[in-house]
């Protein structure tokens, strides 16, 4: 019995590994089909996020049912729960890759980011794929140093998004409302694709340490500051 339970346990991890993946894909073609006004890709991004639904979906009713039938206690229940949140995360995470997507198919045949900001797009859509395949790997190695590191792999992310905003900004701004609107969401959206990905590392730390990561960064830097 005990060996069905950890079976189950291990299918859940499989699951969120399976949707981290599937969200990877997911915003690395969208921002294929986006630069590159592909309507065809673009619709298929869209069809494809009922499977990282569907996984969703799936998990949370098997997790439940292990609540309910194991009552896990210490360990396993923090598994349990804190797959609950990294799927919610990883379902957020797909949808905003299926948004890149429709904006995409809103434009067409048009590409909906100007030629001069096509290389911040493409750098902020590759950006978010690594961030998601390294969220999967931690979710995989269970390996707390490699969790925080997104953190800072995050302030990339950031920085681009910043850089997204000073072009709106700027007087030279030539590309007019709809499509500063345009931008606006699409950097809006990559930027909370990456706090999905950190904050499944998140997760993953507190799932191992059982301490929230901001708590390990504050006792680090207490004991740098210490020493």
């Amino acid at each position: 019995m005990r060996d069905a339970y950890h079976e189950e346990l291990d299918s859940i991890s499989d699951s969120l590994v399976e949707m981290a993946r599937l969200a990877g894909s997911a915003i690395g073609r969208a921002t294929t089909a986006m630069l590159d006004a592909d309507l065809k890709l673009a619709e298929s991004v869209i069809a494809a996020d009922e499977k990282v639904d569907d996984l969703q979906r799936d998990l949370e009713s098997r997790a439940i049912n292990l609540l309910a039938r194991q009552q896990p206690v210490a360990t396993d229940l923090r598994i349990v729960v804190t797959s609950l949140r990294m799927s919610a995360d990883l379902e957020r995470a797909g949808d905003l890759a299926q948004h890149v997507a429709k904006v995409a198919r809103l434009r067409f045949p048009d590409s909906p980011v100007p030629r001069d900001l096509q290389a911040t797009l493409l750098e902020m859509g590759q950006l978010a794929q690594r961030l998601m395949a390294k969220a999967g790997e931690v979710i995989i190695t269970k390996d707390v140093d490699l969790a925080m590191q997104l953190e800072q792999d995050d302030d990339e992310m950031d920085l681009l998004h910043r850089t997204l905003f000073q072009h709106l900004m700027d007087d030279r701004w030539r590309h007019g409302i709809e499509t500063a609107v345009d931008v606006t969401l699409l950097g809006r959206y990559y930027e909370r694709f990456a706090d999905h990905a950190v904050s499944v590392a998140r997760r993953v730390v507190y799932l191992v340490t059982g301490e929230h990561a901001d708590e390990l960064e504050s006792g680090t830097e207490t004991e740098v500051s210490g020493g």
